[in-house]
C-alpha cells in the first residue's frame, strides 16, 4: 500500500457537517428509521407466531408433533438463507431494495399460512417468512447506521431490537385472542407498512456514493440532514472514503480473512456467537416449559417475560450513545452470568429435593435477570456494532455471513436446549453461564468502543 493510500485510510474522518450552523431537526432520519423498523416489528411477529398458534394449528390441520416441529424450525432455515443472500442483494439493489424484497417474502409467506389447507402450504409459508426475517435482521441495522448522524446512531439502531421484542410480545398477546389464520393476516400489516413506506424515504447516501450516483447521493444526504444543514464536509468525507475503498479489489468470501479485515470479522462474528450460544433462543423458545418445570404459573411468567423484555430494551435506547457500546455489553454479559447461575441453583435444588418452596421463585428471578440483562445490551449491541464495524466494500459479504452465523447459532441452541435439559437442567444453565463469562473476556480484550465516531473514523481505528 502506498503512503498516500495508507494515509487516506488511517486519517480520522471527522463529522463536521453540523459544526458550523444549527441544523434542522432530522425528521427524515426519524421517518426513515420508523419505516425500517417496521421490518424489525415484522421480524418479531414471525418469531412470536408459533407459540400462541401451536395448539390451534395442530388441531385444525391434524399435525403431528414432528410436523409442527418442522414447521417451527423452517423459520430458522429460511432466515439462514435470507442471511446468506441479503448482503449481496443489499449491495446490488440498495438497502431499500433489499427491504422491499424482505417485505414481499413476508407478505407471500403470511398469505400462504393463512390459506394453508395442509402441511405443504404451511411449511412453504413459514420458510418464506423466515427468509424475510433473516434478510430484515441484516439490512435494517445497516440502513439505520448509514443514514443516522453519529450523535444518536446507536440509539436509532437500538430501535431495531426494541421493535423485534415488541413484535414478539404483541404476537404472543394477540395470539391468545384471535385464531391462527387471523394472526397470520395481522402479520402482513408491518410488512405492508415497510413496503409502502420505502417509497417516501431516501436511499442510503453511502450506498449511492458507492454506486457512483453522485447527484442522488447529495440529494439523499440533504433530505436526511435538513435543508439548512451544511453537508459539504460530510459529503466530501464520505466520497473520499468511498474513493479509497474503490481502489481496493471487489470483496468475496475469501477476502474476509485478509489481514486488513480480520479484526472487523473477528469482532462481529464473535459477538454473534456469544449472543446466541449464551442460550437466548433456547430460553426464549422454551420459557413456558422452564416455568412449568420449576412450578411457576406459565401464563403469568410469559406475560412478565414479554413486558420486561420490551421495557428494558426501550429504556436502554437513550443511553446507548451516552454509556457506549462496550460498557453495555459488559454489564449485560455479567447479568447473563448471574441469571444463569441463579437458574442453575434453582434446578439444582429441585433435582436434589432441597428448599422446594424456593425453587419457583429462584427460577423466575433467574430467567428475569437473564432476559433483562440480555435486553440491556447483548440483544441489541452486537447488531449495532456489526452495522458500524465493516468497511463498506465488504459490508455486504461480511454482514451477510455474520447474520448467517447468528441464525446458525439460533438454530443450534434452540435445537439442543431440550436435549441438554434432559441431560441436566442445572448443568445446562452452568454451560450458558460459562459461555457468557467468556463473552466478558472477549469484549474486554477485542471489542473497541465506537460511541461518538463516524463510520469512517471507526474504520481508521479498526482496519488501519
Amino acid at each position: 500500500m502506498s503512503k498516500a493510500k495508507s494515509d487516506a485510510v488511517r486519517e480520522p474522518l471527522v463529522d463536521k457537517n453540523m459544526a458550523g450552523s444549527k441544523p434542522d431537526q432530522p425528521w427524515m432520519v426519524y421517518l426513515s428509521t420508523f419505516v425500517a423498523v417496521c421490518g424489525s416489528f415484522a421480524f418479531g411477529s414471525c418469531a412470536g407466531y408459533s407459540s400462541p398458534a401451536q395448539a390451534a394449528i395442530r388441531n385444525d390441520l391434524s399435525l403431528t408433533i414432528a410436523e409442527f416441529s418442522l414447521f417451527g424450525s423452517l423459520l430458522t432455515f429460511g432466515a439462514m438463507i435470507g442471511a446468506i443472500t441479503s448482503g449481496p442483494i443489499a449491495d446490488l439493489v440498495g438497502r431499500k431494495g433489499a427491504m422491499r424484497v424482505s417485505s414481499a417474502f413476508c407478505v407471500v409467506g403470511w398469505l400462504a399460512i393463512f390459506f394453508a389447507k395442509g402441511v405443504v402450504a404451511l411449511d412453504l409459508g413459514r420458510l418464506a417468512t423466515g427468509y424475510g426475517m433473516g434478510a430484515f435482521s441484516y439490512v435494517v441495522p445497516i440502513f439505520i447506521a448509514e443514514i443516522a448522524p453519529k450523535t444518536f446512531r446507536g440509539a436509532l439502531t437500538t430501535l431495531n431490537q426494541i421493535l423485534i421484542c415488541t413484535g414478539v410480545s404483541v404476537s404472543f398477546i394477540i395470539g391468545t385472542l384471535v385464531t391462527w389464520r387471523v394472526l397470520a393476516l395481522i402479520g402482513i400489516i408491518p410488512c405492508a407498512a415497510s413496503f409502502l413506506g420505502l417509497f417516501f424515504i431516501p436511499e442510503s447516501p453511502r450506498w449511492l456514493a458507492k454506486m457512483g450516483r453522485d447527484t442522488e447521493f447529495e440529494a439523499a444526504l440533504r433530505k436526511l440532514r435538513g435543508k439548512k444543514a451544511d453537508i459539504s464536509q460530510e459529503a466530501a468525507e464520505i466520497q473520499d472514503y468511498i474513493e479509497t475503498l474503490e481502489r481496493l479489489p471487489k470483496a468475496n468470501m475469501l477476502d474476509l480473512f485478509q489481514r486488513r479485515y480480520i479484526r472487523s470479522v473477528l469482532i462481529a462474528f464473535g459477538l454473534m456467537v456469544f449472543q446466541q450460544f449464551g442460550g437466548i433462543n433456547g430460553i426464549c423458545f422454551y420459557t413456558s416449559s422452564i416455568f412449568e418445570q420449576a412450578g411457576f404459573p406459565t401464563r403469568l411468567g410469559m406475560i412478565i417475560y414479554a413486558v420486561l423484555q420490551v421495557v428494558i430494551t426501550a429504556l436502554n435506547a437513550p443511553i446507548v450513545d451516552r454509556a457506549g457500546r462496550k460498557p453495555l455489553l459488559l454489564v449485560s454479559a455479567t447479568g447473563l452470568v448471574i441469571g444463569c447461575l441463579i437458574a442453575a441453583v434453582s434446578f439444582y435444588l429441585k433435582v436434589h429435593d432441597m428448599a422446594s418452596e424456593a425453587v419457583p421463585v429462584l427460577a423466575v428471578v433467574g430467567i428475569m435477570v437473564y432476559i433483562g440483562s440480555f435486553s440491556a445490551g447483548m440483544g441489541a449491541m452486537p447488531w449495532v456494532v456489526m452495522s458500524e464495524i465493516f468497511p463498506i466494500n465488504i459490508k455486504g459479504v461480511a454482514g451477510g455471513m455474520a447474520t448467517l452465523v447468528n441464525w446458525f447459532g439460533a438454530w443450534a441452541v434452540s435445537y439442543t436446549f431440550n436435549f441438554l435439559m434432559s441431560w441436566s437442567s442445572y448443568g445446562t444453565f452452568l454451560i450458558y453461564a460459562a459461555i457468557n463469562a467468556l463473552a466478558i473476556v472477549f469484549v474486554i480484550a477485542i471489542v473497541p468502543e465506537t460511541k461518538g465516531k463516524t463510520l469512517e473514523q471507526i474504520q481508521a481505528v479498526v482496519n488501519p
